[in-house]
C-alpha cells in the first residue's frame, strides 16, 4: 500500500499552482457534500438495520485515512462525518429540491475543478489514478493545514518530491502535460 507522502505527492504533482489549489478549498469541499447527499436517499440493509450509502461510503474512507495517518484520519473522519450529516440533510429534501441541490453542488464543484487546472495547465490527477478523487479532500486538508503551520515534516517530503505550492503554471515549470 502506498503511504500518506507517496499519496499526497502524487496528487499534489498536479496541484502546484496557487489557484489550481484555492478552486480545489472550495470545490472540492463542495463536491464531497454533493456526493454524500446523492447516496443519502439509498440504503443497504445491514444486520437488520437501514444504513444508506453515504454512511458505508463515510466509513470506509474513515477507515482508509485511518490507515494512512491516524492525525490525518481522525481529521478526515470529522470533516467527512459533518459532509455526511449536511448530506443526509439535503437527501431529507423532496425529490426536486434533493436532486437540484444535490447535482447543482456537483456539477458546480467539479467546474472550480476544472477552472483550477487551466491555471495550472495540467488535467486532473485522477485521470492517470483514480485514487486521486479518494485523496483529493485529504489533501485540502493537508494543504489545510500546511498554511497553518502544522505538519511541517509532511509538507517537507511532499516539496521534496514536486515542489512547493507557487504562481506557475505546469508549462511555465516544464512539466510535460502527457505524462
Amino acid at each position: 500500500m502506498k503511504t500518506l507522502t507517496d499519496h499526497l505527492a502524487s496528487y499534489a504533482a498536479y496541484h502546484r499552482h496557487v489557484r489550481n489549489v484555492a478552486t480545489h478549498f472550495v470545490g472540492i469541499p463542495v463536491i464531497v457534500v454533493s456526493v454524500m447527499a446523492l447516496l443519502g436517499r439509498a440504503a443497504l440493509d445491514v444486520g437488520g438495520v437501514s444504513v444508506s450509502l453515504a454512511t458505508l461510503t463515510w466509513l470506509a474512507s474513515t477507515l482508509f485515512f485511518l490507515r494512512l495517518d491516524l492525525r490525518y484520519g481522525l481529521s478526515m473522519a470529522v470533516l467527512t462525518g459533518l459532509s455526511l450529516w449536511a448530506g443526509h440533510a439535503l437527501a431529507a429534501l423532496p425529490m426536486a429540491a434533493w436532486l437540484s441541490a444535490s447535482l447543482g453542488l456537483f456539477f458546480g464543484g467539479w467546474v472550480l475543478q476544472f477552472i483550477g487546472h487551466m491555471y495550472e495547465g495540467r488535467k486532473p490527477a485522477f485521470v492517470d489514478d483514480l485514487t486521486g478523487l479518494v485523496i483529493g479532500p485529504l489533501f485540502v486538508v493537508a494543504e489545510a493545514g500546511f498554511l497553518l503551520g502544522w505538519r511541517r515534516e509532511v509538507q517537507a517530503a511532499i516539496e521534496a518530491r514536486v515542489g512547493p505550492v507557487g504562481a506557475l503554471s505546469a508549462r511555465e515549470r516544464g512539466v510535460v502535460l502527457g505524462r
